[in-house]
């Protein structure tokens, strides 16, 4: 037998965690999803221009969450078995050249073309740039994804202020000098293609071994809580983002002005909770975060709609700081419990994630209109007891626990 010492192994120095890269995704994580928002953003525009109905509408965001949803998962399968370093840069030109196919639109099919075109480019670049995220970490995977969605958050709550001020006033053909953020993007994501192919080349560490891995049934069970937890946050969230707004205007009778900065206030929490959560994750860990961000704020979801309105202002950004902080958390979560399948896990939460929060303001505003507003506040306020199915996550670091490689010999 021969022991571990006369074998070579690879350095167990991890590198340092590349900001300049981390930067550069999270940056063009703010323009994609900038461009995403400024889609729902302009429907009262393309409404007039085309006479849409309703059920028309609804097409052009069907249209855009299948393609933004469904084809993350699968895009992220391929690229975990044939990595693509220049898929982003690719991705965003899709979404550039469904901004320009909107600036030119004659009808309403070549709108449907451009929302698929737009919804493509999501697909493509949520995975990958995760994936970058996760390789520019230095091993602080959760402090890389934070960094990476804040940029997202960021861009969401940008989307309709570029719309107000410039393609609402200005028509259909400004989208056109929208599409020179995708083109900035694809600029910014050529040069993360370079690094990321700069990354393949060099010397592969050998995996971790892991002394006991989780049978497969075990696996696919976790993974089931996971999907309901996000279904728990990601409604709850299109309840707060779509009818916030409405419901303070009804239950407190303040102005459209007022109403706005308390969603500001909102998404400001939101923002910082997704910048935090992965970093505190990194140092408590990843069950922990998803317990408390979720579970959590039960008591604050539950007591939110019998408050009034300067205590609904401190439950609001308190209740969008911890939920926010769950989703990097989460996707590191996921990341960890089937490793190597990086892209797999990120396309899918993405697109879960994508999908829930536009089903959910279709389901929410329907029974708003039947039931009410402040009704669906307190059936919503119940959602984060779904938290309890953490109890069901196992402790990786435990059950999976990771062997140095000082422990491995070989015969």
């Amino acid at each position: 037998m021969k022991s571990a010492s006369a074998i070579p192994m690879p350095s167990q120095t991890p590198d340092p965690t590349a900001f300049r890269v981390l930067g550069a995704i999270s940056f063009s994580h703010f323009l994609n999803d900038m461009m995403q928002s400024l889609m729902l953003a302009i429907y009262p525009l393309f409404k007039a221009e085309f006479s849409l109905n309703f059920a028309q509408i609804g097409m052009i965001t069907f249209t855009f969450q299948v393609t933004a949803s469904l084809l993350q998962p699968f895009v992220g399968y391929y690229t975990d078995r044939h990595p693509k370093p220049f898929s982003l840069a690719f991705g965003m030109g899709c979404t550039f050249g469904g901004l320009l196919l909107l600036a030119v639109a004659a009808s309403f099919p070549m709108v449907l073309l451009a929302a698929a075109l737009v919804g493509t480019g999501s697909a493509i670049f949520h995975p990958e740039s995760s994936r970058v995220a996760r390789m520019a970490s230095g091993g602080r995977h959760g402090l890389a994804q934070s960094i990476f969605q804040v940029g997202g958050n960021t861009g969401s709550a940008a989307g309709p202020l570029v719309a107000a001020w410039l393609v609402l006033p200005q028509g259909q053909r400004s989208i056109a000098w929208v599409s020179l953020a995708a083109l900035l993007a694809m600029i910014v994501l050529t040069g993360v293609g370079r690094w990321y192919r700069h990354q393949h080349l060099q010397p592969k560490q050998a995996p971790p071994r892991h002394a006991i891995p989780l049978p497969r049934r075990r696996v696919a069970w976790t993974l089931l809580v996971l999907l309901a937890l996000l279904f728990s946050k990601f409604f709850y969230l299109a309840g707060i983002n779509s009818f916030l707004i409405f419901y303070l205007m009804q239950e407190y009778q303040v102005s459209t002005q007022i109403a706005q900065y308390h969603l500001f206030f909102f998404l400001g929490a939101v923002a910082l909770g997704t910048l935090l959560g992965g970093p505190i994750g990194d140092r408590i860990g990843r069950k922990q975060v998803i317990w408390a961000s979720i579970l959590g704020i039960a008591p604050f979801t539950l007591a939110l709609p019998y408050v009034g309105l300067e205590a609904t202002a401190v439950l609001t950004v308190i209740i969008g700081f911890l939920l926010a902080s769950a989703f990097p958390a989460i996707v590191v979560y996921g990341q960890e419990l089937i490793p190597g399948k990086v892209g797999t896990i990120s396309g899918l939460f993405f697109g879960v994630a994508f999908g829930l929060a536009g089903i959910g303001a279709g389901v929410l505003g329907q029974l708003a209109d039947a039931w009410g507003i402040v009704a669906i506040y307190k059936l919503c306020a119940f959602l984060p007891l779904l938290g309890l199915l953490a109890v069901f996550l196992p402790d990786l670091h435990g059950s999976a626990r990771v062997l140095p490689a000082s422990a491995v010999t070989h015969k």
